[in-house]
């Protein structure tokens, strides 16, 4: 049973990865180091002090980052391949007890699935900001993703299942709104 609840903690830490990708390495990292938290033995250093030091001050540029309207289009760029790389290694630094190679298959396909996935619908959260607002609405985009990040990352340590339960019903819930939509109204035409 402890490796479902390792696999489920690296998926939803590599899920927050693609709302920010220092975050969820961050709260990792001090989960290691208060001694909460078992990685594989080859990523302890997560927890040590100078990769918190890193983690800390990239976590703090990178949501300053993001309020400075131009750069935060920009950066989403360069954070797409990032958060699929942080979410694979901080998958990986937790599935423990399996094979390597089906250690890494997991946590480069779910892994980084997730975290791409969710960066997809973040830079798509942006650009329709963008788009209806001219960018005014950037910040709190931003706010959003730096709060969704934290709160994903911390229920991916203390309460995996419940982060698994509460994105299902989350993705259903898309799914139903996705459903009723109207119909376009070239469709409606036809």
């Amino acid at each position: 049973m402890e490796i479902v609840f390792s696999i489920l903690m690296g998926l939803g830490l590599s899920a927050a990865c693609g709302f920010r990708i220092f975050i969820p390495l961050l709260v990792a990292g001090i989960g290691i180091h208060a001694g909460a938290l078992h990685p594989a033995p080859d990523f302890t250093w997560l927890g040590s002090t100078p990769a918190l030091v890193g983690f800390g001050t990239a976590t703090l540029l990178e949501i300053a980052a993001y309020y400075i309207p131009w750069l935060d289009n920009v950066l989403d760029i360069a954070a797409t391949p990032a958060a699929v790389i942080a979410g694979t290694v901080v998958a990986g630094s937790f599935i423990v007890d399996m094979n390597p190679w089906a250690r890494w298959s997991l946590s480069l396909i779910a892994g980084g699935g997730l975290a791409a996935a969710v960066q997809t619908g973040t830079i798509g959260l942006r650009g329709l900001s963008l788009a209806g607002t001219g960018g005014l609405a950037n910040p709190i985009v931003s706010t959003l993703e730096w709060f969704a990040a934290t709160l994903t990352s911390v229920l991916a340590v203390l309460a995996p299942v419940l982060l698994l339960t509460s994105g299902l019903v989350f993705m259903a819930m898309l799914w139903f709104v996705w459903q009723r939509r109207p119909e376009s109204s070239s469709a409606q035409e036809r």
